[in-house]
């Protein structure tokens, strides 16, 4: 029977967000400049770096057992071959380089430029990263473009080295510092946790994989949500709840003294500096706000 997964963290702009993300789950991991196998504090887990652009690959080829990746780099290897992935979707976990967002994959153009939708660009040279899955996208509208792959600095290409550009962005603040404009989304895409379908017919290696997207999707879950506790009278408690949207409905408990009670919930960690002097003109006491690092559904 299998004691560990082999397990794929993406090398690169995600490596960041994912290592952090794994922390808040519960798994710490360690990830040394020289090494491509970073340790984690459990056994059973092995964990190799990867480019999330190749990860679809070898997890499908079962080099990995699961790995995480964008959705369009799997939509990338789907192309390239021409059909099924080969991989299995476990957990849609949406965050990204900067941000617990999605990211776009966007055709631009130069700013001063005629064109204004994607059926202008007939004959057009694009440049971009996303080869296979941007040939797909013009397939589909019947315009014949030429897609090149870059290397990288794909913003600068416009207009002298390519007529327009597919080019990830969370908020579009590089674009228009190279002075691109956005026409169209090719496709939009998040972090997923992907597994070999051969591994997830192993029975332990499935509740395993199961396990860490269930701890995954937590961490994502508590992502800007904190817990607030407070005591109030009961003569006060319909004014305070409701002050106070909760994820289902707030926790009341009783206290030693039957006039009081104490209120937990969950609330949106951005709404706390005007939601407590609410609280308070609405005769809450003792108010404390904690962090949260799992929410289970």
């Amino acid at each position: 029977m299998a004691t560990t997964i082999k397990l794929g963290i993406p090398k690169g702009s995600l490596q960041d967000a994912t290592v952090h993300l794994f922390a808040r789950a519960g798994f710490n991991i360690y990830a040394s400049p020289r090494s491509y196998f970073p340790s984690i504090d459990d056994p059973e887990i092995e964990c190799m770096l990867i480019r999330a652009q190749e990860m679809a690959r070898y997890v499908a080829d079962g080099v990995l057992d699961a790995g995480l990746t964008g959705l369009d780099w799997v939509a990338e290897h789907e192309a390239t071959i021409g059909g099924a992935s080969g991989v299995v979707k476990l957990a849609d976990l949406i965050y990204a380089k900067q941000s617990f967002g999605k990211v776009r994959w966007v055709l631009a153009v130069p700013e001063d430029s005629t064109y204004q939708k994607p059926e202008d660009l007939d004959g057009a040279t694009i440049a971009t990263e996303l080869v296979r899955a941007t040939q797909a996208y013009f397939a589909r509208k019947q315009v014949k473009v030429k897609v090149e792959f870059s290397w990288g600095a794909t913003e600068v290409k416009p207009p002298v080295l390519a007529d327009a550009i597919v080019e990830v962005t969370e908020t579009g603040s590089s674009l228009r510092a190279n002075r691109l404009r956005i026409i169209d989304t090719v496709l939009e895409s998040n972090t997923q946790l992907i597994a070999n379908p051969r591994a997830l017919k192993d029975a332990w290696k499935a509740t395993k994989l199961e396990n860490v997207a269930l701890l995954l999707k937590a961490a994502i879950e508590a992502q800007g949500r904190v817990g607030i506790m407070l005591n109030v009278r009961r003569v006060d408690l319909d004014r305070v709840l409701a002050l106070l949207p909760a994820l289902q409905r707030p926790t009341i408990s009783p206290l030693s003294d039957a006039d009081w009670v104490a209120v937990n919930t969950i609330i949106e960690e951005r709404t706390v500096r005007d939601l407590i002097p609410r609280l308070i003109s609405a005769s809450a006491h003792g108010i404390v706000e904690y962090p949260l690092n799992k929410i289970v559904l």
